[in-house]
Order: structure tokens, then C-alpha cells, then sequence
């Protein structure tokens, strides 16, 4: 099934039944916690699920996605694009306790009344997808490398020698 959208909400039991596929694009401006690690964001992020039961009975969910997100740099702050991707496997479960018995292939997603939030889906993955820290290379960042270096008053002081706390007991010994 080849959606321009992804639809929001779905019967995830009677897709797997059917192995059926859904390919379409979720509009980032409308997932509000990705807005909150990421910032506000454009675009589409493109999604391919694919529902089906694996050999052991277990019905699934694989998935692909892939968007541009604007990410701060973590020096000057200044957006940069970033490619953002991720393939997942999803075991579908009605109650956290049968979460417990999937494998370790498998992430659990909680079916509620038969029904799929999708673009919650979607956006834990993309939340989860994102990197740790964002840099421009430094001669595009708009903070320059001698801003980098932190000057303290410590470093200062290296240049000028250092007196001896010593000096004092010298002078005392001299005196003999």
C-alpha cells in the first residue's frame, strides 16, 4: 500500500496478517517531542513499514526511515543539516508484560484496542535515531578556533616563574 501521507493510526494485526506494506512521508512540523530535542523542524521524513509473522508466530514490524533534519552545531549553534536514518524491528505486543518474552532483535511497540499510533512510532525512532553531538567542520563553523580555547587566569601565570615557597627556610638556614 503506496500512501503519500502515512496515516496516523492503523490495525496493525490485520496488516501483519495480509504481510502488507506502507510507504509514505510523515510531515516533521508535526511531531512535537522530536521539536523538543531537535528543534522546530521542515520537511518530510520518508517511512517503509513492513507488517508481517515471523517463523515463531510473532507479528512484526520492519521499518526504514530516513529524513534531513536541521541540528544545532554544538559550538556556534548554527543549524546544519544532518542525514538521519534508521531500519528497525518492531514485535508487536498488547501488554507490557508479554514485551518481556521478545528477543533481543526485537523492540516492543503496545498495540491498544487493535489500533497503531504511527507517528508516534515514527518519531521515538527518529528521536532514538538521532546523533549524540552535531559540529560544523571548523572552517564552516561560525565560531573560530581561537574562540575555542578556553583562557584562564591559570594559564597566565605559567608564563612568569613561579616563586618558592621554600625560599623563606633558605634564607633561615643562611643565617646559621
Amino acid at each position: 500500500m503506496l500512501t503519500s501521507q502515512l496515516p496516523s493510526r492503523v490495525e496493525p494485526y490485520k496488516l501483519a496478517a495480509r504481510h502488507e506494506r506502507i510507504e509514505g512521508l510523515v510531515a516533521l512540523d508535526k511531531l512535537p517531542r522530536l521539536a523538543e530535542e531537535a528543534g522546530l523542524q521542515t520537511g518530510d521524513c520518508h517511512v517503509v513499514l513492513e507488517f508481517g509473522v515471523d517463523a515463531q508466530g510473532r507479528r512484526e514490524i520492519r521499518g526504514h526511515l530516513q529524513a534531513t533534519l536541521a541540528l544545532a552545531c554544538r559550538r556556534c549553534l548554527v543549524p546544519l543539516p544532518q542525514e538521519v536514518s534508521s531500519d528497525f524491528l518492531l514485535g508487536m505486543v498488547t501488554d507490557e508484560a508479554l514485551a518481556a518474552e521478545l528477543p533481543a532483535s526485537h523492540e516492543p511497540v503496545l498495540v491498544e484496542k487493535e489500533q497503531l499510533d504511527l507517528l508516534t512510532v515514527v518519531e521515538d525512532e527518529l528521536i532514538l535515531s538521532l546523533p549524540q553531538v552535531v559540529y560544523h567542520e571548523e572552517a564552516e563553523c561560525h565560531v573560530s578556533a581561537e574562540q575555542l580555547v578556553s583562557k584562564t587566569e591559570g594559564a597566565a601565570s605559567e608564563t612568569t616563574p613561579a616563586t618558592n615557597p621554600f625560599a623563606v627556610l633558605n634564607v633561615l638556614k643562611g643565617k646559621k
